[in-house]
């Protein structure tokens, strides 16, 4: 597609351990720059609605775990999901603004379930920053360029002693940590 990527990190996950991995979602091709910059095996939540997508759904459903967010019984099921994948050795990645926001917002509001996942399991939340792909691929038909996507991996944010009390808080430390990247950036 014309695409080159950079990592850049701040602090880099160990193979042998589990993460919660987020970043700001702008594009199609967040997905495919995820997969390249994170090394460690991880599973996608991502929402139910895609997997009615021909074909793509398909192998969506199978490699994703799926979460219908107008329902309770849905995000209960994806915490228990997620534990099995966990114990299992691999990571969680989602996407916490809950979909890609419209074109003029930088950085939409963070949903909480990441974070609570993160937090339920004890394990580190790996805030990244994807720079370049609402510019290289975004959802407007016929923009976008051919060129490098750079995305940064900052440092964990750890969840050892947190509580759930404690969920909005490490939420907007992520996304200020994220923004922040963004505006310092454009």
């Amino acid at each position: 597609m014309g695409f080159n990527y950079k990592v850049i990190k701040e602090e880099v996950p160990d193979p042998k351990k589990s993460y919660m991995f987020i970043a700001n979602h702008t594009s199609m091709t967040d997905i495919m720059l995820m997969l390249v910059s994170v090394k460690n095996p991880f599973v996608f939540v991502g929402k139910k609605e895609l997997a009615r997508i021909p074909l793509f759904g398909f192998f969506y459903k199978r490699t994703c775990i799926l979460v219908d967010r107008s329902s309770a019984k849905s995000r209960q099921a994806v915490f228990l999901r997620a534990q099995r994948r966990l114990k299992q050795g691999l990571s969680i990645c989602i996407f916490p603004e809950g979909g890609v926001p419209e074109e003029h917002i930088i950085l939409d509001d963070f949903k909480d379930g990441a974070f609570r996942l993160a937090i339920n399991h004890q394990i580190p939340v790996v805030p990244m920053t994807f720079y370049d792909n609402k510019k290289r691929f975004s959802y407007t038909f016929f923009s976008g360029s051919p060129g490098r996507m750079k995305v940064k991996i900052h440092k964990f944010l750890q969840t050892n002693g947190l509580k759930i009390e404690d969920t909005k808080a490490l939420n907007e430390e992520a996304r200020a940590m994220i923004l922040e990247e963004l505006t310092m950036n454009e």
